[in-house]
């Protein structure tokens, strides 16, 4: 089963990916350096090691699908 805490969405926008809230600093409207021609990479078992630009927070994420990134290490605190 995969741990919900470990999720995080985002949005595809016209060709990019953005997060409404960053996990680590709560900056708003994130462009994520990870473009969706990576996302069947992902789900395909590539690891990808993502650093936010708003506060240089970093995550690997394991997998994802069409509103949820999987990471492998909790995003959300505890009674988020």
């Amino acid at each position: 089963m995969i741990p919900f805490e470990n999720t995080w969405p985002y949005e595809n926008m016209m060709g990019d990916l953005y997060v409404a809230e960053c996990p680590f600093c709560d900056a708003e409207n994130v462009l994520l350096l990870l473009k969706p021609s990576e996302l069947p990479l992902i789900r395909d078992g590539k690891k990808r090691l993502m650093i936010l630009p708003c506060c240089h927070g970093s995550m690997t994420i394991i997998d994802a699908d069409r509103d949820y990134l999987l990471a492998d290490s909790p995003l959300r605190r505890s009674g988020s």
